[in-house]
């Protein structure tokens, strides 16, 4: 008796790219770790310090750590080293790449757009590493609780006005270059990025695409 074979035909990736401009329609509020507070961390991990001591409160550093600088951070972590950075008009910022593509996932699967989550991780990719922020920052201070429900006072970079230019890559396969938009403009709105966003139920870091 003879057998058929059936041949399974996978058709060929096609990738595209698309690029678009976001605007903020919300402050943006940076979170990034203090290289100091990382490297304590790891000295208590090693074995090479048995506990991180508190030390004074410096808001400046505080404030300027936060940020993800891409070029121009001042060596003095200072009020007069930040105002002198962005005097230098070499001061750049940026923002994980893959938080905005977290915000867009999330919101298409939250909203019913798209029926998992797992599908549109494989649809679409951001290169680079971090997407530059267009916009001058300005230092913020909130009153937060910590581990024991403690109250501490944080500093951080705040963007009352900020941009960017986002360059996806998407699998035109799997989605069009209208509906990969369509799920950053919609993550903008429902989730946001950055401290105190819609999606840990603020209303900063939201964003739509112009």
């Amino acid at each position: 008796m003879a057998t058929t074979v059936k041949e399974i035909v996978i058709p060929a990736i096609k990738i595209k790219e698309v690029s678009f401009k976001i605007v903020g329609d919300s402050p943006l509020i940076m979170h990034a770790w203090d290289p100091k507070t990382k490297e304590q961390m790891l000295n208590v991990m090693m074995g090479n310090a048995k506990t991180v001591g508190r030390e004074p409160k410096d808001p400046d550093r505080e404030f300027i750590s936060s940020m993800y600088w891409l070029a121009g951070a001042p060596t003095e972590l200072t009020e007069e080293g930040f105002k002198e950075a962005i005097k230098s008009g070499k001061a750049r910022f940026g923002f994980p790449s893959r938080a905005f593509k977290a915000a867009a996932v999330s919101a298409g699967y939250r909203a019913k757009v798209t029926k998992d989550k797992v599908s549109m991780q494989g649809a679409f990719h951001i290169d680079s590493e971090f997407v530059e922020i267009n916009g001058t920052p300005r230092k913020r201070e909130d009153m937060v609780r910590v581990s024991g429900g403690l109250p501490d006072i944080r500093y951080r970079g705040e963007f009352p006005e900020w941009s960017a230019i986002i360059l996806v890559k998407y699998n035109s396969g799997v989605v069009s270059d209208k509906q990969v938009i369509n799920l950053f403009n919609l993550g903008g709105f429902a989730c946001g990025i950055g401290e105190d966003r819609p999606e840990k139920g603020g209303q900063f870091g939201m964003y739509h695409v112009e």
